[in-house]
């Protein structure tokens, strides 16, 4: 029976439907060619799929990333970040990837960083004589830092489908997302040295607390979400939530810089993101409950360990095996639908849920560089004005600096639990 879904899914993906609709369609041949097992448990797992309260983060995290990208908090991101290290050889390149790990602590989501943050700035590199490719290149590798450093839509989503605390997954995300950050100014100093490019304005501590002074309410936002946790005022909802009131607050009555018809479109447009997002979860939830009824990741499980009983190859298995899905499905549904099967593998080999959490977000966030998908890289084709083939290439010496992430967080455990388990 198995065999059903999976032909069936493969059908309705080949020929152009929505990955929603695959799967819930997919699902529904499975329990119709069943016959036992009543039509309506596919509405029935799809409502409870969603039915959760750490769910609600999801729209509100959404809501706040693009409130920010219309209300001037970006703009004010960037330039501090230039002050701050925008000094260096190749400065733009450095600011590059400290504002997508400021604007990271805000957002969530790598899509609304590389939209927002990154059209200001490739804009701003390609003024200053950076080569095109280099700018869209650490652009895109940056824009990965966003689902890692809380807050982060992706580990909602993990958590409420592996029953880990979303608290601690955010904690969790913070050493790691530095990490590749420090790789990622790394690669910008070594490229940026051989090809000559233009060192930044002198630093100036004048400066620095000019575009501080701009900032600071913008880079309260971080603080209020990871704080507020932290100190266990917030849950993550709720955080979401007052992230969401706070930036309001910043855009009308502060800044002053987005006007109610700009708010209104900014309301419509999460609105539709996130029943794009939840349709995808529901429809996730349906085929996972089918996967696990089938006994799927129990017998996957077995063949693994037949071929790999060694918990380092294990590990790299798995990781294999999400790059590769990273590079064809939609980040929400690969999680809901692999945590199921991978995850018990995962503790098996020793890994801790919440470690295993940040290991596979950051597999499916690389997967977001690579085609055929490719998402963030499709965003940037559109924002720089090039070809898809051209963005994929620029992209590919930056994907090096977050695979070395990606094994070190694999295999250094430490790296992610130990801020957890101080908190």
């Amino acid at each position: 029976m198995i065999i059903i879904l999976f032909v069936a899914l493969a059908v309705l993906l080949v020929i152009g439907a929505p990955v929603a609709v695959a799967l819930a369609g997919s699902s529904l041949v499975y329990l119709l060619a069943a016959d036992r097992i009543p039509d309506i448990i596919l509405i029935q797992r799809m409502v409870g799929g969603v039915d959760s309260f750490p769910l609600l983060a999801v729209p509100f995290f959404i809501l706040a990333g693009n409130l920010m990208n219309v209300c001037g908090v970006t703009e004010r991101i960037f330039s501090f970040a230039d002050s701050l290290v925008g000094w260096m050889r190749g400065g733009l390149g450095h600011v590059n990837v400290g504002a997508s790990v400021i604007f990271a602590g805000m957002s969530g989501a790598a899509i609304a960083d590389a939209g927002g943050l990154g059209a200001v700035e490739i804009k701003a590199m390609r003024e200053k004589g950076y080569d095109v490719d280099f700018a869209v290149g650490i652009t895109g590798a940056s824009s990965t830092v966003g689902p890692i450093i809380p807050p982060s839509l992706p580990l909602v989503v993990y958590g409420v489908v592996a029953g880990a605390s979303i608290g601690q997954l955010f904690i969790a995300g913070i050493v790691p997302g530095l990490l590749i950050a420090g790789l990622l100014m790394l690669m910008v100093a070594v490229i940026s040295h051989r090809r000559g490019y233009p060192i930044g304005e002198r630093f100036s501590l004048v400066r620095l607390a000019s575009t501080f002074f701009h900032a600071a309410l913008s880079l309260l936002i971080p603080v209020i979400i990871v704080g507020g946790i932290v100190l266990g005022i917030f849950t993550p909802t709720e955080s979401a939530i007052a992230a969401v009131g706070y930036v309001l607050v910043l855009a009308t009555l502060v800044y002053r810089s987005a006007g109610w018809r700009q708010i209104i479109t900014v309301f419509r447009e999460t609105i539709e993101m996130t029943s794009v997002v939840l349709l995808i979860v529901a429809a996730s939830s349906i085929f996972a409950w089918i996967l696990t009824r089938e006994g799927v990741p129990t017998a996957f499980a077995s063949a693994v360990m037949t071929v790999a009983d060694n918990p380092i190859l294990i590990l790299i298995l798995i990781n294999l095996i999400l790059l590769v899905v990273g590079c064809f499905m939609e980040t929400v549904a690969a999680i809901t639908i692999l945590t199921p099967v991978l995850l018990p593998l995962a503790v098996q080999a020793g890994v801790d849920p919440v470690q295993f959490g940040i290991i596979m977000v950051l597999n499916l966030m690389i997967g977001l560089l690579t085609p055929p998908v490719g998402l963030v890289l499709f965003i940037l084709a559109r924002v720089a004005d090039i070809s898809f083939p051209r963005a994929v290439r620029a992209t590919l010496p930056f994907i090096a600096a977050l695979l070395v992430s990606l094994i070190l967080i694999t295999f250094i455990p430490a790296l992610t639990l130990w801020l957890p388990s101080l908190i």
